[in-house]
């Protein structure tokens, strides 16, 4: 779809993309990034604004910086801010639908920040990835993992209580941040304990349950480069 919008607002093939990552299908961006590559020095401002004036109605570019050859947006140091958005009890309106996920259980929401509190840090998330291969680097360093009261994205339609689940990190794993989410869901149903969170952290739990949370609520928030998310 970039590539598409490119080829028509430069009128040309003759550029080259990179991503910063990838997100899961259903997965809503607030913040993303991509390098593009190009032989020739455009207008800034007028290629900013034929750019938006031809994407999809869902995506908007923000800000275009202008980077030297030492850059490259998958091997610098960057940081990523994931949120997910959920709540619980009473069915909220339908048009959250595809910003937030919905559990109707009442869950213990004390117990699931305390246990969000045990991902921070570096710990082998090898239970934490959906079909990880020999290849897959499974240590990983989680800055901040915390639920708190949602007070990012607001609506008269939304329920009265929703929450947020805040992510800090280098870099996840195939489905890693809804696999912790599906595990703080389990905990706050008080179908696992903070004990057997801990162990998760330290070996391979051989047919271990796992729950992947729905993709609809995870956010990919920020991208900071080459600082920590504050």
């Amino acid at each position: 779809m970039i590539d598409r919008t490119l080829v028509f607002v430069l009128g040309h093939e003759n550029f080259k993309t990179l991503g910063s990552g990838r997100t899961d299908a259903m997965v809503s961006a607030n913040h993303a990034a991509f390098e593009l590559f190009i032989d020739e020095p455009i207008d800034e401002k007028e290629f900013v604004n034929s750019f938006n004036e031809n994407l999809p109605f869902d995506v908007r570019v923000t800000k275009i910086e202008q980077v030297d050859e030492h850059f490259n947006i998958i091997q610098t140091p960057k940081i990523k801010e994931y949120v997910y958005f959920f709540c619980f009890g009473e069915k909220p309106h339908p048009f959250t639908a595809p910003l937030l996920a919905w559990y109707p259980q009442e869950l213990d929401l004390a117990l699931m920040q305390q246990g969000a509190r045990l991902f921070e840090g570096e710990h082998d998330f090898v239970n934490y990835c959906k079909r990880p291969n020999e290849n897959t680097k499974t240590l990983r360093n989680v800055h901040k993992s915390e639920i708190k009261k949602n007070e990012l994205i607001t609506a008269n339609f939304f329920p009265q209580k929703s929450y947020a689940y805040h992510v800090h990190g280098a870099g996840f794993m195939r489905n890693q941040i809804r696999i912790m989410m599906g595990e703080l869901i389990r905990l706050g149903r008080h179908q696992t304990t903070l004990n057997e969170i801990k162990t998760s952290l330290k070996q391979l739990i051989e047919g271990r349950n796992i729950d992947v949370a729905p993709a609809t609520g995870l956010h990919l928030h920020r991208i900071d480069f080459n600082k920590d998310i504050k």
